[in-house]
């Protein structure tokens, strides 16, 4: 899908405002929530997680940083895994 924009012609005279308007448009879109980690990162073609972090660190968009609560559900998840890849007599134990 294309997005036609009128921009004042001093925005307009930047060296990219096609892509200000799209990097503005997937900070909010994250800020807010209304787009996903996944989404953002389609929107603004990257190819990994970590070149999204770079750029949302960049832009000092927090909101949705790795913090102690992700910390926990991952070590919950961790433990699931290693219970079920222990053998039966091991896991009683």
């Amino acid at each position: 899908m294309q997005i036609t924009v009128d921009l004042p012609k001093d925005i307009a005279q930047r060296p990219d405002p096609a892509r200000e308007a799209l990097e503005a448009l997937a900070i909010e879109g994250y800020r807010s929530g209304a787009l996903t980690s996944f989404e953002t990162r389609r929107l603004l073609g990257f190819e990994t997680r970590y070149e999204l972090d770079g750029f949302l660190k960049a832009h000092n968009v927090w909101e949705h940083a790795y913090n102690i609560e992700d910390f926990e559900r991952d070590c919950e998840t961790l433990q699931e895994f290693e219970g079920k890849s222990r053998p039966e007599s091991e896991r009683q134990a």
